[in-house]
């Protein structure tokens, strides 16, 4: 069974933040939110607004499109 699109951005965040070398509480002290929240993006409970995604991304140095799926051509 594929995954839905919420799940495989689930997954790539996920993977994006644990390959990232950072603790999720110094993640999440960077871009403002608190560590359960980071365990709740990593479970998919819960979804990053654009604006946490943005500094997210920044701060672990990795691509939103990586994260939202979307392919490069």
């Amino acid at each position: 069974m594929e995954l839905s699109l919420d799940e495989k951005i689930t997954a790539n965040l996920k993977n994006e933040i644990e390959n990232s070398g950072k603790r999720k509480s110094d993640i999440a002290k960077a871009i403002g939110v608190t560590k359960p929240t980071i365990s709740q993006y990593c479970s998919g409970r819960a979804q990053p607004t654009l604006a946490t995604l943005s500094r997210l991304c920044n701060y672990i140095d990795c691509s939103a499109d990586d994260i939202l799926n979307i392919p490069k051509h």
